[in-house]
């Protein structure tokens, strides 16, 4: 099996980690993780593609082992971590990239294609939204709420999803086997959103969120004038990114091949073999 090193470097002051495998040479694929995870998600499909893909997975600042600075030495928005991620591909001198976005990883990504759209050949999205048709009410309601109005009566919502039941729901609900699941997944992801000050930083991300969907008219123009090939491999029982979230991408991008699992929102954990599958094939054929 090919090794999957772990790194860090450091940006702008911060330390930012990453894994990374595969011979630079190669095409890159860049896997851009979602909340509340971090790279790690990523730990058993790199060593499945690093044979014929150079694959980059980095933790955003303030998630897994890449810095978590305060409020006021951060700004805790998705442009910064956007930001922060052009920069660390800039420091690996990777041009060209196919990306693998998850959740957050989504309106980073599609930062980063908006920026450059000539560098990106590829996308794979696994509940990396880009459509309104994604989003599950039940669960966002609260995060609108906080974002619209943040105070004492709408903290509670979003409080609750930095709590262990929230995280391990995350990773179980829509599963058809749940123990399949490792139980390690939500009591590592815990551990990180238990750091003293990390709430905050998950509130000012939650109330940063709604932004994301001002750009979806000129992402959607991207994806129209480019034609950038896309692959969706999307948990159908997801109740975070609901299953109308993937065939929304035809709308803009009639070629997107997409594929709905049995599976929920952390469809890696479940799905890899058939995930990995569709990834080589897709891939293969767009590289």
């Amino acid at each position: 099996m090919i090794p999957v090193h772990h790194r860090t470097v450091e940006i702008d002051g911060l330390d930012v980690f990453y894994r990374e495998a595969g011979s630079p040479s190669a095409p890159t694929l860049v896997l851009l993780h979602g909340f509340p995870t971090s790279s790690r998600m990523f730990r058993n499909l790199m060593p499945l593609l690093a044979d014929t893909y150079h694959v980059v997975a980095p933790d955003h600042i303030g998630f897994g082992e890449s810095s978590m600075p305060s409020m006021d030495e951060f700004p805790y928005t998705f442009d910064a971590l956007a930001d922060i991620t052009s920069k660390l591909l800039q420091k690996l001198d990777v041009g060209k990239f196919a990306m693998y976005v998850h959740d957050y990883g989504a309106p980073i990504g599609w930062r980063l294609a908006l920026a450059e759209p000539g560098r990106v050949t590829a996308i794979i999205t696994q509940s990396g939204n880009g459509y309104e048709a994604g989003f599950v009410e039940e669960f966002w309601e609260p995060i609108w709420a906080w974002a619209k109005n943040p105070g004492p009566d709408t903290e509670p919502g979003v409080r609750f999803l930095v709590s262990i039941e929230a995280t391990k729901w995350q990773y179980l609900h829509g599963v058809h086997e749940p123990d399949l699941v490792n139980p390690d997944c939500w009591a590592i992801d815990q551990a990180y959103l238990d750091r003293p000050g990390n709430d905050k930083v998950q509130l000012q991300l939650f109330h940063d969120y709604i932004n994301n969907i001002d750009g979806y008219p000129a992402l959607h123009e991207y994806f129209r004038k480019t034609q950038v090939p896309l692959l969706a491999v999307w948990g159908a029982n997801d109740k975070i990114f609901g299953a109308p979230g993937a065939p929304a991408f035809k709308d803009d991008l009639p070629d997107a091949e997409i594929h709905l699992l049995n599976a929920g929102h952390f469809a890696l954990e479940s799905q890899l073999d058939t995930i990995s599958s569709y990834i080589r094939g897709f891939l293969g054929a767009h590289s």
